[in-house]
């Protein structure tokens, strides 16, 4: 029996998880334009498409791996292009502790073991190993919204990767090197890089990958109004 295109969404995005460990085999091109294609077909505010893409492969990602972590051990980020969140507090800040603990819990890093968190911080800068990174940008003139469009499009990359056999992990952390990162793959100043994908194909039996998010349910999050 067939799959419906629902079913098929569905075991799509239960099958998704933030990848933060891959084997050093690289995808093929053939395969991340297939990706990338099926990705333009998202929705953006009067089809304005603002999201530019650079994606790093062989000795690019190295070297911008490389930079990347030096920069982070020499004293930090230099500067996003978009605020980060201000506060994460009430249902917001539990969520974020229980991610948090679970990959802490899964890596052997024990609560209040400040050196097994920094470690596992830099290995966002490391790109948790990927053989590649998207870099993804939008029009300054476009504002929030412009980012908003980006995000919709980082999701329809992140289904066209599961779709593919691909592992990947959305990674805001990277906008804290926005400059070094617009400089090293030579993306234009006044674009506004809103995040990466590390992407690649996924070890499974490294510990960081056996953990599961929850979700909350939908009585949680959407309110019907019916009259």
């Amino acid at each position: 029996m067939h799959s419906t295109p629902a079913q098929v969404l569905d075991s799509l995005l239960t099958q998704r998880h933030s990848c933060r460990a891959f084997l050093q085999k690289p995808v093929e091109r053939a395969t991340i334009e297939s990706v990338l294609r099926t990705a333009q077909r998202a929705a953006s505010w009067c089809n304005s498409q603002a999201w530019q893409v650079s994606v790093t492969s062989g000795e690019a990602t190295e070297r911008l791996r490389a930079k990347l972590l030096a920069a982070e051990r020499a004293g930090g980020g230099g500067g996003t292009d978009f605020p980060f969140p201000q506060e994460y507090r009430g249902v917001y800040l539990e969520r974020r502790r229980e991610c948090g603990f679970q990959l802490y819990s899964a890596v052997g890093v024990e609560r209040g073991d400040r050196e097994g968190y920094a470690r596992q911080t830099l290995e966002n800068f490391r790109l948790f190993g990927a053989p590649h990174v998207a870099i993804l940008t939008s029009d300054p003139g476009l504002g929030v919204y412009g980012a908003v469009d980006v995000g919709g499009y980082v999701q329809v990359v992140l289904l066209a990767m599961q779709a593919h056999g691909l592992a990947a992990i959305p990674q805001a952390a990277l906008a804290h090197q926005s400059a070094l990162v617009k400089q090293e793959l030579g993306i234009a100043k006044e674009r506004l890089m809103v995040c990466g994908i590390s992407f690649g194909y996924e070890d499974t039996a490294h510990p960081a990958n056996s953990y599961r998010t929850s979700r909350a349910t939908v009585e949680q999050a959407v309110h019907f109004v019916d009259a």
